[in-house]
């Protein structure tokens, strides 16, 4: 017995010293950086044990970025479902009206749109008497607390709405005319736009785009110089007028007879038939959200989400409604995390390095979750991690004076760590920080 008791002594004392001494080399390597220690957090979990390896400031408050979308469409998919589909629906009732039921579909576009219309007319429906539009599937709320106001023509950050179609981007086209001449500006699709055209033809293509919201909201500045033609795309202001106007353009290819108004109403459950429909699966979402961060399809998503847990209009409170249910499944404690957009966009988010750890943790028995997941080389981690090809699993994350990733690491010795690493430093270029996350990834790689 004595003999068992030494063994194991030894062994917690060997494993003491292992783990003082990766945690040292990790020290070392931030100190080696010449970055503020107290703006770094980190936490790393066993995943097979879920218990702590390694922490640095790890009650620590920050900004998770885009890492954030690891946690809300986690639970956004097991609320929804991975065959769940966004389903837009053309409805008649017996009066001879029409029912439009969106489902602010991500993926929905404006030839969905046509493709609904004509099988309407190719059903002899030619002259509905009205066209209501049912919305409920989301609020009126398009953009995310705490989004920066000079990001609002920045095309990875568009209004979101029940009303999204063509990602509510509009293409402007800009063609080069002759030397020192003013550029030709137009549309791809008609919207009220006007622009202030300050673009020249020259030897370079280099063009600004601005708005004064407080002045006009579609009054475009465009200034600089053009080479050859280039298409640019930015936000729409008003998602809904955009939807409508496609709406308005469907009807007219097909010669349908009907110049009224759309109006809001929501649809009745009875008299009446499915007339068409168009479908889009979760899973290109899932990848889109993942691998490329896409903010638009990850603030859909989560808001989604939040309709289908309450059986109602999707909207923030409801989707936290939705994501703290699902935490509280996990048993996860998320009393000091304030989670305010499904994509962490916003400044507004804070979390913790434990709290991402331990959710991670709590997700590495899920292999569908941790696939999907890009490795080196893929989306965001493009050009980075190379060092670890497919023993890396992660999601970054950058705003400024932030940096950020979250995942899974397989080290040398075979075992698996949910990691989660914050930078939060404004006096740090953005690149020294990634080159520091990858540098303490390998210190677990190696040392763990």
């Amino acid at each position: 017995m004595k003999r068992l008791l030494k063994l194991l002594l030894c062994l917690s004392i060997t494993f003491s010293v292992h783990t003082a001494v990766s945690a040292g080399q990790i020290d070392k390597t931030i100190a080696n950086f010449g970055i503020n220690k107290d703006s770094v957090s980190i936490s790393v979990k066993d995943t097979s044990t879920g218990k702590l390896v390694y922490k640095l400031n790890d009650k620590k408050s920050s900004m998770p970025a885009s890492t954030l979308k690891l946690v809300t469409l986690g639970a956004s998919i097991d609320t929804l479902g991975k065959d769940y589909k966004f389903s837009t629906k053309l409805y008649k009732n017996t009066n001879n009206e029409l029912f439009l039921v969106l489902s602010a579909d991500p993926f929905f576009s404006g030839t969905d749109l046509k493709s609904l219309i004509k099988k309407a007319k190719e059903k002899n429906i030619t002259a509905p008497k009205n066209i209501y539009v049912d919305d409920y599937i989301f609020d009126s709320v398009e953009w995310g607390e705490g989004w920066q106001w000079d990001d609002d023509l920045n095309p990875l950050m568009p209004k979101f709405s029940s009303y999204n179609i063509d990602r509510n981007l509009l293409n402007i086209i800009f063609s080069p005319t002759s030397k020192n001449a003013p550029a030709n500006i137009y549309v791809t699709e008609f919207y009220p736009t006007t622009f202030m055209n300050l673009v020249t033809t020259g030897d370079t293509t280099d063009i600004k785009l601005s708005r004064n919201n407080h002045i006009s909201p579609d009054i475009i500045n465009a200034e600089g110089t053009i080479k050859e033609q280039v298409t640019k795309q930015i936000p729409v202001n008003h998602p809904k007028r955009y939807f409508i106007l496609r709406l308005e353009d469907a009807i007219r290819d097909q010669k349908m007879d009907y110049y009224g108004n759309f109006v809001q109403k929501k649809l009745p459950k009875t008299n009446i038939y499915l007339v068409a429909q168009v479908d889009h699966p979760i899973t290109p979402a899932i990848k889109a959200i993942l691998i490329d961060s896409d903010n638009f399809i990850a603030e859909t998503v989560f808001k989604a989400a939040g309709a289908k847990f309450t059986n109602n209009t999707g909207s923030l409170k409801h989707s936290l409604q939705m994501l703290n249910a699902y935490l509280e499944k996990l048993k996860i404690d998320f009393s000091d995390v304030k989670i305010v957009d499904g994509s962490g966009v916003s400044k507004n988010n804070i979390v913790t390095a434990d709290f991402m750890s331990e959710f991670l943790a709590k997700k590495a028995e899920d292999k569908d979750f941790v696939k999907s997941l890009p490795t080196a080389g893929e989306g965001t981690l493009e050009n980075r991690m190379l060092y670890f090809r497919d023993n890396l699993h992660a999601k970054t994350g950058t705003l400024s004076d932030v940096s950020a990733i979250a995942g899974y690491i397989t080290s040398r010795s075979g075992k698996t760590y949910a990691f989660d690493i914050m930078i939060n430093d404004p006096k740090t270029k953005t690149g020294d920080k990634k080159s520091l996350e990858e540098h303490i990834l390998r210190d677990i790689y190696a040392k763990y």
